[in-house]
């Protein structure tokens, strides 16, 4: 059996820019926020958090930033994937060095590969760490799916610990599962799964919405780890609306206007991206109002 990273919420915190780079000081509001509301791990340089519009060094700056600002008081899990092999590696070498905790490791995209690929490709990630690493699935947005007999192999490799689900298919997750057992952690990608892959052994959830309610987030999931089923499952239905519109336009579009209404100076998302639709911001105001 491997060491688990940690168990319950994770949150892939959002990343607030500047016109100049990134806005320290709301960020390290939002950490402390996170950390005093429970969440178990805070995930940096993640979907989320728009790594794929930072430049490297910015990239380093934040790393360092918020291992330090976190300072132990809850795990750190940086985002270091890349569809250049060698760049992940560096950037997961550099992330190690800083004293991460993990690596979430996305899989290429764009040129993406085969399963025989992924594999190749989280080996020499893997060699070239001793830290524990999170393998990430989320073919929607990468175009390439780890099929469950590619976990296996994966989880063969002594610190490929556990794995980010987001493909949003519960029999590929009851199937890994089912193939990899205690090789293999489990944790949701989607918010509105958290109840379900729970259901089949996972460990909780590396989350978005959590950004806006981590406390509800982490409670949740350790009522259901607690055996108090009934109340956990009566949370995720209570949240659906809200989850809902954190997905209504691309990720992070959304969560950062909610974190805008909540106070937080966030700003806007870094092009491509661009500011959530004026109907769908008014209707996250209605939506946020509903959960205070």
């Amino acid at each position: 059996m491997k060491k688990t990273i940690f168990t319950g919420c994770g949150t892939a915190i959002a990343t607030p820019f500047t016109e100049d780079g990134i806005n320290y000081e709301t960020f390290g509001n939002l950490i402390e926020n996170q950390i005093e509301n429970s969440v178990d791990a805070i995930i940096v340089c993640g979907t989320t958090g728009e790594s794929a519009t930072m430049s490297e060094e910015e990239k380093k700056e934040l790393i360092k930033y918020s291992i330090n600002k976190i300072n132990k008081r809850t795990k750190v899990i940086i985002g270091t994937g890349c569809n250049n092999t060698k760049k992940a590696i560096e950037m997961s070498k550099f992330a190690e060095e800083a004293g991460a905790d993990a690596l979430l490791v996305v899989t290429p995209y764009y040129n993406k590969t085969t399963q025989a690929g992924l594999v190749a490709h989280y080996k020499a990630i893997a060699e070239s760490v001793n830290i524990p690493i999170i393998i990430y699935s989320v073919p929607s947005r990468t175009g390439v799916n780890i099929l469950p007999e590619t976990c296996l192999e994966l989880s063969k490799i002594d610190n490929i610990v556990a794995i980010k689900e987001a493909s949003g298919n519960i029999s590929q997750v009851a199937k890994i599962a089912s193939l990899c057992g205690d090789n293999l952690d489990i944790y949701s990608g989607n918010d509105d799964q958290i109840i379900p892959i729970l259901s089949l052994g996972g460990k909780g959830v590396i989350s978005v919405l959590s950004n806006i309610m981590p406390k509800y987030t982490h409670d949740m999931v350790y009522k259901y780890l607690n055996g108090n089923l009934k109340e956990a499952t009566k949370m995720q239905l209570e949240v659906i609306e809200l989850i809902d519109m954190l997905f209504c336009e691309v990720n992070p579009i959304p969560v950062k206007y909610a974190l805008n209404v909540m106070g937080y100076d966030y700003g806007v998302p870094r092009l491509p991206l661009i500011e959530l639709s004026k109907p769908n911001q008014d209707k996250m105001v209605e939506v946020l109002k509903k959960v205070k």
